[in-house]
């Protein structure tokens, strides 16, 4: 069956791939290059089913996963190489802020907040089920949705299959080499799951890294976490409201979210040693003893159990910003490897909320 299926969808997306291609929406990119101007790019036909590395990987996927040969042989004959997929991988491609008010200005803006309130106010049902069954805010799902698409309009312009093939294959040594094999296993991900929902693997668009649809999420997350939320028999993360919001928060209680607790705390550090704090990391690993141990202070009241991190914003040669972070803020790194990142959906999701009060209060 599966083989039959694979030489179904192959043969549909060689018959339709020019349609596809100029069909499907112009949009940006993912996190924090989203608002970059990239131009249209379908990339070059390269041969990847002569090339050593490309012949081993569809030997395994035979072996693993039961696929054909000469089914994927002609697959990778038609996919393409990006070159500006690869350039955006590399420091110099790539736009990402390195200071945290500009990076915060970026996505705490009023057509993120709007678009947020009246994502809400469509989506009450199932965002108040979803928070109630997983834990985690409404306002946090919401955030997301915005950061990564604004609420689905921009979920990327890059065909997945080109996307996952250039980064597994071609990754840009400037970049280093070594999210190659974390791309390989996105692409195994993506020819199971297009195998597994009947999908033609030409068809799907999304980010530069592969990431697709409202919530951007990568193949492997798609098979692990997405989550049929409205019950009607399949999983559209690229439609379906109700499906991403639920998606979204099953990711992050999979990731550790605690419910009803808080994602940061203040700081005060000026009598405090931050350095062997900073060279921990993110994941919250310290008491409220053992950081006033460190000489930091904060006036919230601590449960002593709690485990926290130092988190760092720097704004350039400007004082940086800094957090205690809990778990919480540490799942959501877990979407994005970014204390920006996690920073920025805790703040659209503060203002969302005001936001949201403020037009249910309008109503009475």
């Amino acid at each position: 069956m599966h083989r039959r299926t694979l030489a179904l969808l192959i043969s549909l997306s060689l018959a339709l791939l020019s349609t596809t291609a100029a069909s499907a929406p112009t949009a940006a990119k993912k996190h924090k290059r989203q608002h970059t101007a990239v131009p249209r790019d379908d990339g070059v036909l390269v041969d990847y089913h002569t090339r050593p590395e490309v012949q081993a990987f569809i030997a395994n996927m035979v072996q693993q996963h039961g696929f054909v040969a000469p089914e994927l042989a002609q697959m990778f004959a038609r996919t393409r190489y990006s070159a500006t997929i690869a350039r955006l991988m590399t420091p110099t491609g790539s736009s990402k802020p390195t200071r945290w008010d500009e990076y915060r200005n970026r996505f705490i803006e009023p057509q993120r907040i709007r678009g947020g309130v009246a994502f809400w106010r469509s989506n009450r049902a199932a965002l108040q089920r979803a928070s109630a069954q997983y834990g985690v805010p409404e306002e946090i799902i919401v955030a997301i949705i915005g950061i990564e698409t604004l609420y689905g309009r921009t979920p990327g312009n890059f065909r997945v299959i080109d996307a996952l093939t250039t980064l597994s294959f071609d990754y840009p040594p400037e970049a280093g080499n070594t999210r190659a094999p974390f791309f390989r296993t996105q692409l195994e991900d993506y020819l199971l799951f297009a195998r597994e929902n009947g999908i033609d693997v030409f068809s799907l668009r999304g980010s530069y890294a592969g990431a697709i649809g409202m919530p951007q999420f990568m193949p492997t997350s798609w098979r692990r976490y997405a989550v049929d939320y409205d019950g009607d028999g399949k999983i559209d993360l690229r439609r379906n409201s109700s499906d991403v919001i639920g998606s979204v928060a099953h990711f992050l209680q999979e990731h550790g979210w605690v419910r009803q607790l808080a994602t940061h705390y203040d700081v005060d550090l000026a009598q405090a040693q931050i350095q062997p704090l900073l060279a921990a990391g993110i994941t919250p690993q310290f008491t409220p003893e053992q950081l006033v141990a460190f000489g930091v202070r904060t006036s919230a009241t601590l449960p002593p159990h709690l485990r926290l991190a130092l988190i760092d914003l720097p704004n350039g040669e400007a004082r940086a910003d800094y957090v205690l972070g809990t778990q919480n803020f540490f799942a959501i790194t877990r979407y994005n490897r970014s204390s920006f990142y996690a920073m920025a959906v805790i703040e659209l999701a503060q203002t969302i909320r005001r936001g949201q009060a403020q037009a249910a209060e309008r109503k009475k």
